[in-house]
């Protein structure tokens, strides 16, 4: 298991997906909050380019119906972690990604401007896959070191920051799960 490696705000040795949705941050050592995320293009289904497609801004509104809604859009997230455990990451650390949209934590709005956005192939209501955990734990691990401000309390669901907006990552995630895989890793 190759450990993974941040080096100016992207990690090494994994596919990278420079997205152009992203603003250079004001204060990167302002990083604090990991956002846990989910998606699935179209919607319950697995695989395939339309997550990458949508985050580069190239999403074909025509591949399905679905996507006529969302082609617009102009949105990002830091990293995926696929459902086989790929990681795939689209905006430096370093930089803004556009995943949280409206949101608050702990009284501070915008919490685009001090998180990592983290999504996982998935919905609400399918079980996420138990090497999404470890790649998620061991993402998280990395993270923390790297950005010590994103402690175990700084660590949410995109449901805690935008509640009622949103629900990801749902009822399926299993956080006792992450949080014990994420124990483990540190010893």
């Amino acid at each position: 298991m190759n450990p993974l490696i941040i080096s100016e705000g992207w990690i090494k040795h994994i596919k990278h997906e420079p997205s152009a949705h992203f603003n250079i941050r004001e204060n990167s050592t302002n990083i604090s909050l990991l956002v846990v995320h989910n998606i699935s293009l179209p919607p319950g289904e697995f695989g395939g380019p339309y997550i990458t497609d949508l985050f580069m801004g190239r999403l074909n509104k025509d591949d399905d119906p679905y996507f006529e809604d969302i082609a617009h859009l102009q949105v990002s997230a830091h990293c995926l972690i696929r459902r086989d455990g790929e990681i795939i990451q689209y905006v430096s650390f370093n930089d803004r990604a556009w995943h949280a949209g409206v949101s608050s934590f702990k009284n501070i709005e915008n919490c685009n401007d001090f998180s990592i956005g983290i999504e996982l192939e998935g919905t609400d209501d399918v079980p996420y896959t138990d090497v999404q955990y470890m790649k998620l734990s061991q993402l998280t691990q990395v993270l923390q070191i790297q950005y010590p401000s994103i402690t175990a309390d700084n660590i949410v669901g995109h449901c805690d920051i935008a509640p009622g907006r949103k629900t990801d990552p749902g009822k399926s995630f299993d956080w006792k799960k992450y949080k014990t895989v994420l124990l483990n890793l540190k010893g």
